[in-house]
Order: C-alpha cells, then structure tokens, then sequence
C-alpha cells in the first residue's frame, strides 16, 4: 500500500474515532469560485509516423520521444459537503466531498522533440496524408474541453477566538480525487481520460455565528493532486496533467448541538 493511502487511512480512522472527545457535530455545504491553474503538459509518445507536414512529407516519431504544450482553463465552479465534530479545543475534524469543474480556454507552445511544431500544418499530428489548412497552433487555441475532480478529504481545523461570534480558522487536509480530463480542441479528440490521485488540501478562513445553530464561513483554499497521467488519443503516447486549485468559497454550517 502506497504511503499516500496509509495517511488517508490512518487520518479517517481519527475521525471515525472522533465521537468520544466531540463536544458537537455538525454538517455544512459550500459554493466556490474556482481559479484551475495553467498546466504545463509534459509526456513521451509511442512509435508512430506524423501525418503530412504541409509540403508533402512525413517523419518517422520514435518512441519515448517527448512532447507537451500548455493548457490555460475558465474559471470554474465548485461544491462540497461536509460533516465534522467539534472537540471544545478549538479544534475540529470533518470529512468532506467535493466536486470542482472547469472549462479549457486554450492551449499553446505544442512541442515535440523538445522543438516547437506551431507552424506545422495540422494534418501532421491529425495523421491526415493531406494538408488541412491549418497550423498546428490554430487549431489547438481554441481550447474546448474540460477538466473535473470529485474528491474526499479527512480535514483537521483549529478555530481561532473559539467561542466568540467571529472565528477566524485555518485547516489542512489530505485524501483523493478522481479527475476527468477532455481536451478536444476544435473538436480533435486528444484526451479522453482520467485518473484517482492522491490530494491535499490548506485553508483558511473566517466563521460568524448567525446563530446558535447556523455558521456562515468564508474561505480560501488550496488545493492539488499529483500529475494526472492519461492516454493520448490523437497518436500514441502518454501524458502528465497538472492540477491545482485555488478556491474562494462562502458556506454555511449547521450545529447539531
């Protein structure tokens, strides 16, 4: 068992054991605006034969040889819920699911060999024995596609000032996401794939007691998984995603008491 999953393991098991030191429980849900950083894609390709380089002839790309360019993303949107208890110390453990999603708006610098292939006709990594008209960086700048998590964290919280109407916090949290990759730019089938990856998470944020039962929160987080491997459609290869969040989210928690 991987190191990664011993942690995850071991930090659900606190929570799972949580009941007997909690002073409360409670349940919350969140909506998030979502900044998906750039990725800067990075992989090898198989044994394959390029398609029409625009003046009539092919190359022979072998295998390992690497390649990659980089995706900008829209900005996206995320949720979470989450259930968590209290143990009077200020601090507080929850377990919590996510959902996040964004749009790509764009890739550039498509390299192969560790050379740029902008200018190339597109018929060459399309495998089409005739020209198609268009560069290489015409077609993969106009984006389409989009990258997905749905993630579970084991999140542990200290609450600041605890007891006062306005709770100033900051968190951490470890687990996993399963992230869905398309990229399909002007609607060439590229990636089509996905991957479960270890995740962690940093927060900080700021709570104000509505109520004694209702919380409203706002907060910021941080949040990653390691490089997302997937298959290459478009011509044989694989391929190394990047993957971090920046979120900025408000929520509202509900105290069981």
């Amino acid at each position: 068992m991987k190191l990664s999953h011993i942690s995850v393991t071991i930090s659900v098991a606190a929570l799972l054991a949580a009941p007997a030191m909690a002073q409360d429980w409670y349940a919350a849900g969140s909506v998030s605006y979502l900044n998906q950083s750039d990725s800067d894609n990075s992989g090898t390709t198989g044994a394959f034969t390029t398609g029409n380089l625009g003046d009539g002839t092919t190359l022979d790309v072998a295998a390992g040889t690497p390649y990659g360019w980089n995706t900008e993303f829209d900005n996206g949107t995320g949720f979470s819920a989450e259930v968590g208890a209290r143990y009077g110390n200020g601090f507080r453990g929850a377990v919590e699911l996510a959902y996040s999603s964004a749009d790509v708006d764009t890739h550039t610098g498509v390299t192969l060999g560790g050379g740029s292939i902008d200018a190339l006709d597109a018929a060459s990594i399309a495998g089409s024995p005739t020209p198609l008209g268009a560069t290489v960086a015409d077609v993969v700048a106009d984006g389409r596609g989009d990258i997905s998590s749905t993630s579970v964290f084991a999140n542990l919280y200290y609450d600041f000032n605890n007891g006062g109407t306005v709770q100033p916090y900051a968190g951490a949290g470890i687990g996993f996401s399963d992230v869905d990759v398309q990229y399909n730019p002007s609607g060439v089938g590229v990636v089509d794939d996905g991957e479960t990856k270890f995740a962690y998470q940093l927060k900080a944020g700021l709570t104000w007691l509505a109520s004694e039962t209702w919380e409203v929160y706002g907060e910021y987080a941080y949040r990653a998984t390691e490089d997302i491997e997937v298959n290459n459609d478009l011509f044989p290869g694989n391929l190394e995603i990047e993957n971090q969040q920046n979120l900025f989210t408000v929520g509202v928690r509900y105290r069981f008491g």
